[in-house]
């Protein structure tokens, strides 16, 4: 939104509405009545809670309300409150307003409270991922815990028995993937489903940590195979929510439950917990070797941060050494200053020295990491801010997670508890295993159940949701999809539907529930009026209609004059003997083009110039040399280290600036006229009649 945009809705913010039935008018406009409670509601806002009684601070706003209203009611009769475009920006700005109704308040402020609590400290995990869709069937689901389970058991010592593998393996063998390759002739999935849980008793007995040794093994996380499912430390806000939970609720040695993501099944085991180290700020000087480096490339990179170091102890400056010989490009020319960084993102090596110096500016000694030798300067560390600081930048990040969507979750069962919500599944059921395959190649037509007829799946608030309402959203949601079971789909699809319905039913109830929201959602709407209506009048306007801007200037061309100017040239010198031929070739009158070339044969130094106009007081050498000609005596500046000489070409008196000119300012004083003549047709046309006996009861 432009500034403009923003300013006429700031005005609009004092009106608020709030009409009741029988209650006294405290003026009309055109004969349209406008309640006492929505002048009082308009006159307090704008004061705050301390009002003042007097007649004339009442009688004030009663101008500014009436001119307001006039405005409004002048772009409904212009049918502006009909555009689409119009339509469509109100709806936006209803849609972000009505977001913050659509969630349960107190389940959001208690994860602001959860998440700062957990920020406060960093946990040290590993984790075996048992990767499965959010949208799989039962029986993929069913295989994925199953492997978790089994696997969890194996990291604390129970193997899995004859019986637990056989059952395992039917299970396997009836998911969609492997049933699918395995008809294909293709068992490389399943044997390495399988041989995960078959060979634990072999992994657990060669394992010296029970957990890490077994993930690689097992994972479904690829990164396993390098990092053993180490995830490093990391904070609350840095993992998905319900592993984060996991991961906090866990005790240190300890593995936690089965959990389920988004991403599928995790085991997690918690190795440490520790306080928020905070967020450093440093920079480093890297001497560093390859990872194919020979013994004798590490000692010579061992050997060049030792010079450095003792660089820096005898007192060089970090930032020109590191410019100057470290071996991270990246950040040399920045005088080796990194990203800011948390605990978990860098070799622990390099985390640990950074996060022990005590004090910006102190530097570490050389650190080895897997990538060479470092030396760290911290430069500053951000520790974390206290709860009312940090509030709204949580805010922010918690509305982007996951947890989220606990909010909505917990708005939707109270709608339920509140709406009388009830259903009656044999009938989405029934419609279900109605469903065709026709529905996984996207050609599936809701009239295809239509036959069923309309019976009622759920209730809410007394208003019947049926199998006809549902066919139609399940239209909707129809795309191209690999061959399942489409009545186990659609009984997923229906969660989907119920919540949806169920939050647009609570949206549709906002202006009656939330007198906050009516009143907001009606300001809104009367500023994008007022936006337009002004931008029609009055801002485009004096921008578009190029003639009377014309006319409106040579009305007024005196009000837009130029002050007595120089037009300068400054010819900047390398030295006084160059300034001397300069002035030589001056007097001979050469042009200003063949007076450089001749003094520029030599060095393309020794002088340029600068044409520019002065007002008087812009330049104080152009001050001191006010007339027409060559400046008598040369000027010194210092801190371009040249030799001035000044030729003033011309002294242009006092006279109107053109159009182009001063279009800017002509434009902004012809949009104060347009507005001022604008605000006169409208007091003429709405006329405003004030009960002064109801206005007198406002208090």
């Amino acid at each position: 939104m432009n500034t403009s945009k923003i300013v006429a809705l700031a005005i609009t913010s004092v009106i608020c509405l709030s009409s009741k039935a029988q209650e006294p008018n405290v003026m009309t406009i055109n004969n349209k009545p406008i309640s006492k409670s929505e002048f009082e509601a308009v006159y307090r806002k704008n004061n705050g809670k301390e009002v003042s009684t007097n007649a004339k601070s009442v009688n004030e706003y009663v101008d500014l309300f009436s001119l307001f209203k006039s405005k409004v009611f002048e772009a409904e009769s212009m049918g502006l409150d009909t555009l689409t475009s119009f339509k469509t920006e109100l709806a936006g700005y209803r849609r972000q307003l009505a977001a913050p109704y659509l969630t349960d308040k107190n389940t959001n402020e208690n994860l602001l409270t959860e998440v700062y609590e957990r920020m406060k400290s960093e946990v040290r995990a590993s984790h075996i991922l048992f990767r499965v869709d959010e949208t799989a069937l039962p029986k993929d689901t069913l295989e994925a815990w199953t492997r978790a389970h089994i696997t969890r058991n194996a990291t604390l010592g129970k193997l899995p028995t004859a019986a637990e593998i056989a059952n395992y393996d039917k299970l396997l063998k009836n998911t969609q993937e492997v049933a699918k390759t395995l008809k294909g002739k293709d068992s490389s999935l399943y044997k390495a489903k399988f041989n995960a849980v078959k060979n634990l008793a072999e992994y657990y007995k060669n394992a010296t940590d029970k957990f890490q040794d077994i993930a690689p093994k097992t994972s479904d996380d690829p990164s396993a195979l390098d990092n053993k499912g180490d995830l490093n430390y990391f904070t609350a806000m840095n993992m998905v929510y319900p592993f984060e939970n996991a991961a906090y609720n866990t005790k240190v040695g300890e593995v936690s439950p089965v959990i389920r993501t988004k991403f599928g099944y995790h085991i997690l085991k918690v190795y440490d917990k520790r306080a928020y180290r905070g967020e450093m700020f440093a920079a480093h000087i890297m001497s560093k070797f390859a990872k194919d480096a020979t013994e004798q490339d590490k000692a010579n990179a061992k050997t060049k941060i030792d010079e450095l170091y003792a660089k820096l102890k005898a007192g060089g400056n970090f930032e020109d050494l590191a410019r100057q010989f470290s071996d991270d490009k990246q950040t040399s020319d920045r005088g080796g200053q990194l990203q800011p960084f948390k605990s978990g993102r860098l070799p622990k090596s390099f985390e640990d020295a950074a996060f022990a110096l005590k004090a910006n500016n102190d530097y570490s000694e050389p650190v080895l990491t897997t990538y060479g030798w470092h030396i760290i300067k911290r430069l500053d560390l951000k520790t974390l801010a206290p709860f009312a600081e940090a509030k709204n930048d949580l805010k922010t990040q918690v509305t982007r997670d996951s947890r989220s969507q606990m909010g909505r979750t917990a708005l939707i069962e109270r709608i339920k508890k509140e709406n009388n919500f009830k259903e009656t599944l044999k009938n989405r059921d029934e419609l279900c295993k109605a469903m065709d395959t026709t529905y996984l190649k996207a050609t599936w037509k809701a009239d295809k159940v239509a036959k069923l007829g309309n019976k009622e799946i759920f209730n809410l608030a007394g208003k019947s949701y049926t199998q006809n309402e549902f066919a139609k959203f399940l239209e909707t949601q129809m795309t191209f999809r690999s061959p399942t079971d489409v009545n186990e789909l659609t009984k997923g699809m229906y969660k989907t539907w119920v919540e949806e319905c169920i939050v647009n039913y609570e949206d549709t109830q906002l202006e009656k529930k939330y007198a906050d929201f009516r009143n907001l959602l009606r300001e809104y709407r009367d500023g994008i009026l007022l936006f337009d209506l002004t931008d029609q009048k009055v801002w485009s306007k004096a921008v578009k209609d190029t003639t009377g801007l014309k006319e409106y200037y040579e009305k007024n061309k005196t009000n837009f004059m130029w002050d007595e100017r120089a037009d300068v040239s400054t010819y900047k010198c390398l030295n006084d003997k160059v300034a001397k031929e300069l002035r030589k070739l001056l007097k001979e009158k050469k042009e200003e083009k063949d007076i450089v070339a001749a003094l520029n044969k030599t060095s393309q130094l020794n002088v340029a110039v600068e044409n520019v106009t002065y007002l008087k007081g812009e330049n104080k050498n152009v001050d001191a040399n006010w007339k027409q000609g060559i400046a008598d005596k040369d000027i010194k500046d210092e801190k371009e280290n040249k030799v001035l000489v000044l030729v003033v070409n011309k002294i242009s008196p006092k006279s109107p600036k053109t159009l182009p000119e001063c279009r800017g300012l002509v434009t902004a004083d012809y949009q104060n006229y347009l507005e001022k003549e604008w605000l006169t047709y409208l007091k003429n046309k709405y006329k405003v009649t004030v009960n002064n006996e109801v206005l007198s009861t406002i208090k």
